[in-house]
């Protein structure tokens, strides 16, 4: 028996009945190549179940690179003006600094400034009043060397003129842009250098066909100098002279000096327009305040040393009004020694009283009014007493002074001390009318006392002192006033006869030797030259041995 498909089962191979029939079916087409695969886009960020998470660092975009803190975005490159106001410091510098300091400094310095004017200018920045104002005490401390022939005062005036530049170029106000705004120059000394390079560089690719006719231009205006100078100064021997004063010295054996000085006006010229187009921030430094400490535990160690101090000026305000003589038995001391001991050490004791109240300020308490009065009451006493330690100092020295006489150190000392008793001042107006022109107040004052210790010509004062002592007393060391500078000559030129003569001797060997040309000549070497072509020294062969040296000249301190 053979089995037959049911009617309800299909028979192997066909559809069911009720399905429908497919259509018909093309010929397959050739696979086109397939294109290369596209990375999907990646959010910055997944959700996933309320939680994001930072996408692969495969995937992420390139971060951008972000501006520094302190240092801002590149400048623009240098105008041709400010291109030939460095290249004319560069060249004035190369000039006129190789033979010592006068009034070419003030000349150099000129270029320089409308060369950071003009990259300021270019830049977007505009003066306010505290540029100005830094600026001209800038210049003005250039104004020491032409009247002062020391060079230890010019020295100063010119670190000082340096600082008052970096503050006009950097702007700001509060601590960090007084402390480090000078510090920006150097910063530019490369970098200006580059960037005026490439200033260069650009220009002369855009302009390659106006520089042969200028080229030309300079070098025949010169070679007509040279040649028709040459012959006017052969025909007259006065305008002979009056040539070689005006014009430096550009002999071959000065060269690699006057290389040097080239390459100082260029990089500092360079480094003042860089700064000035793009200073650094100083400003956006930010230190913050000090942890705040209890009230006890912040006056307690304070009016222990206020307590210290007024025991300390209670004696001093006793010796000050007459009681040297019991304090000199009881101590067993000299005059002149109770006086040196007690300076440097009254010295070294206010440098630290005001890092003492830096300190204290960083951690006073800070509540409210209460803590406030407690601040002021107490750093109040102890600068009001520290002002009586200063003016002890000053005694000291003055005793120290009618002992030994006057030196260049011991008047540079206490100079400074004086200039701390006006930073206590100044610190206790903070205190009472806010800190906000502190920092500023400090750096010029600071800036002020420079320039008036340069201005008071330092050796002058020192050679008067010891002219007036030998006058009271009959004692000088004549060695030591034969080292000074020619400020001195007007007050040497009162002593007597061989004192004179052995006094002014070195000087005027020194002011033969020098070099008088009129950018490094001062006004006080100008007098004294008058001076000694009136009289002279005087000294002929005579020996400046014993009779004028002091016997009891102080071996401690120069």
């Amino acid at each position: 028996m053979t089995d037959t498909p049911s009617a309800e089962q299909p028979q192997s191979g066909a559809p069911p009945r009720d399905a429908v029939p497919a259509a018909p079916v093309a010929p397959a087409a050739p696979a086109a190549p397939a294109a290369p695969a596209t990375p999907a886009v990646v959010p910055p960020l997944r959700a996933t179940a309320g939680a994001y998470y930072p996408p692969h660092p495969a995937w992420a975009a390139p971060r951008k690179p972000q501006p520094s803190k302190l240092r801002p975005p590149e400048p623009a490159r240098p105008t041709a003006a400010t291109l030939g106001a460095i290249a004319a410091t560069a060249v004035l510098a190369s000039l006129l600094l190789g033979s010592g300091a006068g009034a070419n400094l003030l000349l150099i310095a000129v270029p320089a400034t409308v060369a950071g004017a003009l990259a300021a200018r270019a830049a977007g920045r505009r003066p306010r009043p505290w540029t100005v104002a830094w600026a001209v005490g800038g210049a003005a401390l250039l104004a020491v060397p032409i009247v002062s022939d020391a060079g230890w005062p010019t020295f100063l005036a010119v670190v000082a003129s340096l600082g008052l530049t970096g503050f006009a170029l950097h702007g700001g106000r509060g601590w960090p842009s007084m402390l480090f705004g000078p510090l920006g120059l150097f910063d530019s000394m490369v970098t200006g250098v580059v960037w005026a390079g490439r200033g260069v560089r650009e220009r002369a690719d855009a302009s390659q066909g106006r520089w042969g006719p200028a080229l030309r231009t300079g070098l025949i205006a010169i070679g007509l100098l040279i040649v028709f100078g040459a012959l006017f100064a052969g025909a007259d021997a006065a305008f002979a002279d009056l040539l070689g004063s005006l014009m430096p010295d550009v002999s071959l054996a000065q060269s690699p000096w006057r290389t040097l000085c080239f390459l100082l006006g260029l990089f500092g010229a360079a480094a003042i327009a860089r700064t000035a187009a793009a200073p650094l921030r100083w400003d956006r430094l930010s230190f913050g305040a000090g942890k705040a400490r209890g009230r006890v535990e912040w006056a307690l160690p304070l009016v222990v040393l206020d307590l210290l101090f007024a025991a300390f000026n209670t004696i001093q305000l006793t010796v000050l009004f007459g009681g040297y003589d019991k304090v000199l038995r009881e101590t067993g001391l000299t005059y002149a020694e109770y006086a040196r001991q007690g300076f440097w050490q009254l010295l070294m004791a206010t440098l630290l009283t005001l890092v003492v109240i830096g300190l204290a300020l960083r951690w006073a308490p800070r509540g409210d009014a209460r803590d406030r009065r407690l601040v002021r009451a107490v750093l109040g006493t102890l600068c009001v007493l520290t002002l009586v330690v200063v003016a002890s100092a000053l005694r000291r020295m003055d005793l120290y002074v009618d002992a030994y006489g006057l030196t260049r150190l011991r008047i540079s000392v206490a100079a400074m001390e004086i200039w701390l008793g006006v930073a206590i001042v100044l610190i206790m107006a903070a205190g009472i009318w806010g800190a906000r022109l502190l920092p500023r107040a400090l750096a010029a004052s600071a800036a002020g006392f420079v320039l008036a210790f340069g201005l008071i010509q330092p050796d002058a004062v020192i050679a008067q002192q010891n002219v007036d002592r030998y006058e009271r007393l009959h004692k000088i060391d004549v060695d030591y006033l034969s080292g000074l500078s020619a400020d001195a000559v007007p007050a040497l030129d009162r002593l007597p006869g061989t004192l004179r003569s052995c006094a002014l001797w070195d000087i005027e060997r020194r002011l033969r030797e020098d070099d008088d040309s009129w950018y490094t000549t001062s006004l006080a070497e100008v007098r004294a030259r008058d001076i000694l072509a009136a009289r002279g020294s005087g000294r002929g062969g005579m020996p400046c041995d014993g009779p004028s040296r002091e016997e009891d000249y102080d071996p401690y301190a120069p």
